[in-house]
């Protein structure tokens, strides 16, 4: 029986470990802490204002960010040609949202190039994310 219940133990302390290991990994950056990334690399801070434009303005085509995003973009959008449905944007309607280096990376390049046909520079990421965190319930 003792036995039983020292491994039943370790099995939940390990369980334990592995979940809180997942979610530190799933949260390794912050909004504010990609913001001073990107203005740093951009060699200024990132804009409100020019964040707002660049969101909305239809880029090289059809589609601006706000085409599946939403205007402003702090509940569900919607993927324009898929129909997928994408979490808020705003990480103040979104606790997860750019809180994942590489998923934050992975979407920006892919988004980027769908809408401007390259990728987003730094300045730009900046300024969009300067508007994403400007947005309060």
């Amino acid at each position: 029986m003792l036995t039983f219940l020292r491994r039943s133990l370790q099995v939940l302390a390990l369980t334990t470990l592995g979940s809180v290991g997942v979610h530190a990994w799933a949260a390794e950056t912050t909004p504010a802490q990609q913001l001073s990334l990107w203005s740093a690399n951009a060699g200024q801070p990132g804009r409100v204002e020019q964040g707002l434009v660049f969101f909305n303005a239809k880029q090289g085509g059809n589609w601006s960010c706000a085409s599946c995003h939403g205007t402003p973009p702090t509940q569900q959008g919607k993927h324009a040609s898929t129909g997928k449905v994408i979490k808020p944007m705003a990480p103040a309607f979104n606790p997860q949202a750019f809180t994942d280096s590489d998923r934050v990376d992975k979407w920006f390049r892919r988004n980027c190039k769908d809408v401007l046909s390259r990728e987003c520079s730094a300045i730009e990421k900046a300024d969009v994310l300067a508007y994403l965190l400007s947005l309060k319930p």
